[in-house]
């Protein structure tokens, strides 16, 4: 069931608001999937990685929880393209949900997506397909040198692609400054804050 994507390892499903990126605050249904293996040493959700420390869900009685909440559903993870998305996504279309998927863009891509939110990895890049899907581009910023690894991989995405820099938040007052004058240079980026620690909801 898992390998058909009929079940799906979840760490948590809650409601709340969009804290980051092109659709920051707007209310959506979050499914984070568990199972990571990309590693990044300052993930916040580290206890995602082993996906079998976590329930197994049918795709079933995930949807009806989320169709209770809302029209927008975000599945993040962990790194959700570990899993088959099509079976998922394309119930919750049947129910005019709207779906958009957070991603390292690390593993094939599957399921049909309202949005691609592409957050590459410097230790397991993207396939090129996820870059030609990507609707936005969220580069992750610990230090200077991922603002040049931002740059790198804005030149694989599609020019309508929206492109954000990001500071990672436990070093976010150093980079913060950084980030300013790199999109003061170069206008074709928006910072990207989570505005959901900010406000204080999950």
């Amino acid at each position: 069931m898992l390998s058909k994507g009929l079940e799906l390892p979840i760490m948590d499903q809650f409601y709340t608001i969009q804290g980051e990126g092109y659709h920051k605050g707007a209310a959506a249904f979050f499914i984070r999937l568990a199972g990571c293996d990309v590693g990044c040493h300052w993930c916040d959700v580290k206890e995602s990685w082993d996906y079998q420390s976590h329930p197994l869900k049918s795709i079933d009685e995930i949807i009806y929880k989320a169709d209770k909440y809302s029209k927008l559903v975000v599945i993040t993870g962990g790194e959700p393209l570990m899993w088959n998305m099509k079976p998922i996504t394309s119930e919750l279309k049947k129910l005019s949900i709207q779906t958009h998927i957070e991603t390292s863009g690390a593993y094939p891509v599957t399921g049909i997506w309202d949005w691609f939110c592409l957050s590459p990895k410097k230790n397991k890049l993207p396939t090129k397909e996820a870059c030609k899907k990507a609707d936005e581009l969220k580069i992750i910023v610990h230090n200077k040198n991922d603002l040049i690894f931002a740059e790198n991989q804005s030149k694989k995405v599609n020019k309508s692609c929206k492109l954000f820099l990001q500071p990672e938040w436990g070093n976010k007052q150093k980079m913060i400054p950084i980030i300013v004058d790199h999109v003061m240079k170069n206008p074709k980026w928006k910072i990207s804050l989570q505005t959901h620690k900010y406000i204080g909801v999950e």
